[in-house]
C-alpha cells in the first residue's frame, strides 16, 4: 500500500492531528506499561523537530459515555451510583492525564494537556501551542460521537487539523472519527501516516503482497471462525499453513480424528474440509499437529499446576482434552520455519499462560527468533504478548502493534484507517 507518510508532506507550522494509541494499562492511576507511548515517540519526535504543532488524540478504556443522554456500562458495584459520582469515577479511571504527565517528562516539558477533547480548554491550549510543541487532548471517547464518526464531531476536531496524521495501527480497523472521519470527510489539508503504520504497511503488505519465498504462515489461537477470513487470504499466497492451537482440533474432527473433550467448533467442520481441500488444489502444503499435550480438564486458575500426557492426534482419548502441541510437532514447526524466508505468525499454539503448557508456543518463537535472513513478523494479539513475555522481541523483524487490525490486514480487508490516507 503505497501511502504518503509524515516525511512527505511539509508540516512547519501546521497543526497536525495526529491519532496516536495510549490505551495504555494502569493501576491506581499509574501506567504499568509504557511500551504504546515509547511506540508513538518516534513520530511526535519528528514533527516535533520540523516545527510542527503536535495535537495528539487516543482513547483509554472503554469509559461511560458520560456527556451523553445515558450513562452506558454500569458495572454491578457502580449501582445506585448518582450520574456526578459515575461521572467523577470515569474520568479519574479512564482520563489520560497520567499518560500526559509522563509524556511531558519524556519530551522536556514541552507538553500540555487539555482536559476536554473540543471544549473551551482544548481550544486555548491549542491556540497557546507552538511551533515545536505538544498539546494532548482528553480521552476522545468521553464523547459517544467518536465511535459514531459523527461528522460535527469530525468538523470540531478538525478545527485543530491542518495535516491529518494516523499513527495507531490497533485502531485502524474502525472507522471512528478520529481514525477514519476527519479524513473521509475531506477535513484536513493531507492525510498521512506516521512512523508506526508506515512500518506495518511496508512490512506487513510487503511479505503478503511481495514476500520472499518460501513464505511459511503460522496461525493458532482458540477457534476456526475468527480466523476463516485469514486462512482464505492465506492460503492465496504463502507456500505453508501450520495450524496450532484449539483451531487444530476442529481440523482433526474434519479428518475424522476423535478430539476427546477438546475445544472443537462443530458447526465449522465442514468449513475445515473445504480448507483442507483448497489447501491441497492450491498446492500449499498445511501442516496440523502430529502429536499433542492433553489433560484431563483445562487449568483452573489458567496457570495452575497440571498432569498432561502425550498422544498422537489421531488417538485423543474420549475423556482428555489436548491443550498444546507435542514434542514432536515442536520439531516439526521449528524446522518448517528454519527453512522460511518470510514468516507470519498470529496465534499460541497451546494455554501458552500455563507454564507447563507453553511449550509449543516457545518451540514457535524460538525457532523464528533463530532464523537466518528471513523476515519474521509477530500479527499482534497474543502471539505478540508471548514474544515478548518469552524475551524474544528483540529477535523479530517487525511484532504488529494491531490486535483486530492486524487480523483483518492478514485477512485483506481494506482498513478505514489506513483506506482513508492520502497515496502517494
Amino acid at each position: 500500500m503505497n501511502k504518503k507518510t509524515i516525511c512527505d508532506v511539509d508540516v512547519k507550522g501546521k497543526k497536525c492531528l495526529v491519532r496516536v494509541d495510549f490505551n495504555v494499562p494502569m493501576k491506581d492511576g499509574k501506567i504499568t506499561d509504557e511500551n504504546r507511548i515509547n511506540g508513538a515517540l518516534p513520530t511526535i519526535k519528528y514533527l516535533m523537530e520540523h516545527g510542527a504543532k503536535v495535537i495528539l488524540c487516543s482513547h483509554l478504556g472503554r469509559p461511560y459515555s458520560i456527556f451523553s443522554k445515558e450513562i452506558k456500562k454500569i458495572k454491578p458495584e457502580d449501582e445506585g451510583k448518582s450520574r456526578e459520582e459515575l461521572t467523577a469515577l470515569t474520568v479519574k479511571k479512564c482520563s489520560l492525564k497520567p499518560v500526559a504527565d509522563r509524556l511531558n517528562e519524556i519530551l522536556g516539558g514541552k507538553v500540555t494537556f487539555a482536559t476536554d477533547v473540543i471544549g473551551e480548554d482544548a481550544k486555548a491550549k491549542v491556540a497557546a501551542c507552538k511551533d515545536g510543541e505538544v498539546v494532548l487532548l482528553e480521552n476522545l471517547r468521553f464523547h459517544s460521537e467518536e465511535t459514531k464518526n459523527d461528522e460535527n464531531f469530525c468538523k470540531a476536531l478538525a478545527e485543530f487539523c491542518d495535516i491529518y496524521v494516523n499513527d495507531a495501527f490497533g485502531t485502524a480497523h474502525r472507522a471512528h472519527a478520529s481514525t477514519a472521519g476527519i479524513a473521509q470527510y475531506g477535513l484536513c489539508e493531507a492525510a498521512v501516516a506516521g512512523f508506526l503504520i508506515g512500518k506495518e504497511l511496508d512490512v506487513m503488505g510487503g511479505a503478503l503482497e511481495n514476500p520472499v519465498r518460501p513464505f511459511v504462515a503460522i496461525l493458532g489461537g482458540a477457534k476456526v471462525s475468527d480466523k476463516i477470513g485469514v486462512i482464505n487470504n492465506l492460503l492465496e499466497k504463502v507456500d505453508t499453513l501450520v495450524i496450532g492451537g484449539a483451531m487444530a482440533y476442529t481440523f482433526f474432527k474434519a479428518k475424522g480424528y476423535g478430539v476427546g473433550t477438546s475445544l472443537c467448533e462443530l458447526d465449522k467442520v465442514d468449513l475445515a474440509k473445504e480448507l483442507l481441500k483448497k489447501a491441497e488444489d492450491k498446492k500449499v502444503k498445511l501442516l496440523l499437529p502430529v502429536d499433542t499435550k492433553v489433560a484431563a480438564a483445562f487449568p483452573d486458575p489458567i496457570d495452575a499446576p497440571i498432569e498432561v500426557s502425550v498422544v498422537a492426534s489421531n488417538a485423543i482419548p474420549d475423556d482428555m482434552m489436548g491443550l498444546d502441541i507435542g514434542p514432536e510437532t515442536q520439531k516439526l514447526y521449528a524446522e518448517t520455519v528454519k527453512t522460511a524466508k518470510t514468516v507470519i505468525w498470529n496465534g499460541p499454539m497451546g494455554v501458552f499462560e500455563n507454564p507447563v503448557l507453553c511449550e509449543g508456543t516457545v518451540a514457535v518463537a524460538k525457532a523464528l527468533s533463530e532464523t537466518e535472513g528471513a523476515t519474521t513478523i509477530i500479527g499482534g494479539g497474543d502471539s505478540a504478548a508471548a514474544v515478548k513475555k518469552l524475551g524474544f522481541a528483540d529477535k523479530m523483524t517487525h511484532i504488529s502493534t494491531g490486535g483486530g487490525a492486524s487480523l483483518e490486514f492478514l485477512e485483506g480487508i481494506e482498513l478505514p484507517g489506513v483506506a482513508c490516507l492520502d497515496n502517494k
